[in-house]
């Protein structure tokens, strides 16, 4: 159920406030394209942006959108546990299919601190959990040793977002877990690698402007068609790269403003994207015809 592309919807605002209708209409449109689930308030969604209360809004209308018709996986996390355990629990009564936990943030927890982090959170809820381990941003990584421990004491945490870079490190993940434990591509470059060695599928930022290219990607692996799967990664690699110009999710919500979908604005300390940049971007854009 919860394997494929689980797209991490940006967070619309219009006129400093949450655009729930667009919000609505991502969500509609990304389901009707193919994604295989949606996940919000992770960290193309800006939850460090957003209060408690509007994460929480952010979820509601989003499980409403979604209306059952493919997973729903709300990131919950935060830097603080307490923040972290009362979002889990509001999207576990509201009826989310799992949750995604960040490792805390600015903190740096040791190894020690995340178990014990994590193994809270677990046992505070019923729901999946997915943990999600994203280095650049949090500047700890969730060791292999670290997750089978918590996997030990802990039956529902059943996967990790994987945005680590070193690819050796999810290939000994697996291979520690095994293959039936969920892991997830955060790093678009790695979608593809990911599902080759037996990862169940991606939370890829690219697939809130091609959600049917990027839901594609694991449908052809699945079929077993390999060179075709080959030759999409490469496909996106330009349109992947593009929306890192500068940081998530900037060049996304930007990206999606040109398209039509949605307002650009983001909240500070984030700007909108340099002059320069933008230029960039449209011209990625149209070779994708996406304008």
């Amino acid at each position: 159920m919860l394997r494929g592309s689980i797209v991490p919807i940006v967070t619309p605002f219009k006129n400093g406030v949450v655009d729930v209708d667009g919000l609505t209409r991502l969500i509609d449109w990304q389901i009707e394209s193919g994604s295989h689930g949606i996940s919000v308030t992770g960290t193309t969604g800006e939850p460090s942006s957003l209060t408690t209360e509007e994460r929480k809004h952010v979820i509601t209308v989003a499980k409403e959108a979604v209306g059952g018709r493919v997973p729903f996986v709300p990131g919950t996390g935060s830097t603080n546990h307490a923040e972290t355990l009362e979002l889990t629990r509001y999207a576990e009564d509201i009826g989310a299919d799992a949750v995604l936990i960040i490792a805390p943030y600015y903190s740096r927890p040791s190894q020690e601190g995340l178990f014990r982090h994590f193994d809270a959170v677990a046992k505070s809820t019923g729901l999946p959990v997915i943990l999600y381990n994203i280095p650049g941003r949090t500047a700890v990584n969730i060791e292999v040793d670290t997750v089978a421990r918590l996997r030990d004491a802990n039956e529902n945490i059943i996967g990790v977002k994987e945005s680590n870079k070193d690819f050796e490190h999810i290939n000994r993940l697996l291979g520690r877990m095994g293959r039936d434990f969920l892991v997830y591509s955060g790093i678009e470059l790695l979608c593809f690698p990911i599902l080759a060695i037996g990862g169940a599928g991606y939370v890829s930022a690219t697939g809130n402007l091609m959600p049917g290219k990027v839901a594609s990607l694991y449908d052809l692996v699945t079929a077993g068609k390999w060179q075709e799967a080959q030759d999409l990664h490469y496909e996106l690699m330009a349109l992947n790269d593009a929306i890192f110009i500068e940081i998530n999710p900037v060049p996304v919500k930007t990206a999606l403003g040109l398209m039509g979908k949605i307002s650009p604005e983001v909240r500070l300390p984030l700007a909108p994207l340099s002059p320069a940049n933008l230029e960039k971007l449209r011209m990625i854009l149209r070779q994708y015809e996406l304008i």
